[in-house]
């Protein structure tokens, strides 16, 4: 049995206004291969963006792998490694007081990732000097503003 690559992925989403324009950075890292993902759109949420680009970076990898996700987002971080999201599945994305859970359609795409992969998630806090973190919030940023009118 072959064991699984060992991959680094750190992500950022940036938004103006919140819905806005939005943008998403994201670096894949295997050993001394690293690669760069992003992408924007012209009216989203800082949600929405965090969730693309973990979403973006998962989807990149051609194999099943070991991945360690480096987010700032409490949102996304929170909502995984607390459970809250396959709580939000069980009760077919209706939360307490039964209004619907946002973002549903990202979090479908999300969860088969999860299975997928064997995903841990890190939180950092953002804008603190973190290299990766800041390089992916430079990656956000850039895409966010060309949709800035």
């Amino acid at each position: 049995m072959s064991s699984l690559k060992e991959v680094k992925i750190f992500t950022d989403g940036a938004c103006s206004g919140n819905p806005g324009p939005g943008g998403w950075g994201a670096i894949l890292r295997y050993g001394e291969h690293e690669k760069e993902l992003s992408g924007g759109e012209a009216q989203t949420t800082n949600n929405r963006m965090e969730l693309t680009a973990v979403i973006s970076a998962l989807a990149a990898l051609k194999e099943p792998c070991s991945v360690t996700v480096t987010t700032d987002s409490q949102y996304v971080y929170n909502s995984v490694t607390k459970g809250w999201v396959y709580g939000w599945q069980k009760k077919n994305w209706i939360k307490e007081k039964n209004t619907p859970v946002p973002n549903t359609d990202l979090w479908k795409q999300l969860l088969p990732l999860l299975k997928k992969h064997k995903v841990e998630f890190n939180w950092v806090r953002g804008h603190n000097g973190h290299p990766e973190n800041e390089r992916c919030d430079e990656l956000a940023v850039i895409q966010r503003d060309r949709y800035r009118g």
